[in-house]
């Protein structure tokens, strides 16, 4: 089935041919997709390390860059295209119709019992804690190479900033669904906190 957000253009659905293969499979938690885990991590680690350490073994700023974006761009397509659906059944895409108008849609595979058996606990710690660890961390270098006044690297740490960043929104706006099913969850747990406060307040007599 099909649900989609009128407002945001998110859709809902079940992905993936290879689903019908590894339904009956059971639920473990070791790695299934030992090369999709490998480059979910390798292309932004590799980022990292060489934007820290580039300077001790080249001289040469446009080197280091080029190697930088590169990565950075392989990063973004790999986990936007493939390890996001194959590890955690979640993609995100745009699309342009026919009247010329951008449609971002953000498709997740639907919790049934039978699905739920393809999900592996070890690939979707490794898929969550890289997706949102490295953004972090590019952003403390764009504070750090804006208070250092290291200007000409600003422009490469931006770079990492907004590739990573849009691929960790793409995915929490596929994991949680539409702008307003998170301020739904958000109000609700908000609600839930206050009542819950009120029920443990010592009764004064």
């Amino acid at each position: 089935m099909l649900q989609q957000d009128s407002n945001d253009d998110t859709e809902d659905v079940s992905l993936f041919d290879a689903e019908e293969e590894t339904a009956n499979r059971p639920k473990k938690s070791k790695i299934r997709h030992p090369v999709a885990s490998f480059f979910h991590l390798f292309f932004r680690v590799s980022a990292i390390v060489v934007y820290l350490l580039c300077e001790l073994f080249s001289s040469s700023f446009i080197a280091c860059m080029v190697t930088i974006i590169l990565l950075l761009s392989c990063d973004f397509w790999a986990v936007k295209n493939v390890t996001g659906r194959l590890m955690v059944g979640l993609r995100w895409w745009n699309h342009i119709d026919e009247d010329g108008k951008s449609h971002w849609v953000f498709e997740s595979r639907k919790a049934s019992a039978q699905e739920s058996k393809t999900v592996s606990e070890a690939e979707s710690r490794i898929f969550w804690l890289g997706l949102i660890a490295c953004p972090v961390l590019w952003v403390i270098f764009a504070f750090s190479a804006l208070f250092s006044f290291r200007v000409k690297w600003l422009a490469v740490v931006i770079m990492g900033v907004v590739l990573q960043g849009a691929n960790l929104y793409g995915y929490i706006r596929c994991k949680v669904g539409s702008r307003k099913n998170l301020t739904n969850m958000a109000t609700s747990y908000l609600g839930k906190q206050f009542l819950k406060q009120d029920f443990t307040e010592p009764q004064t007599g």
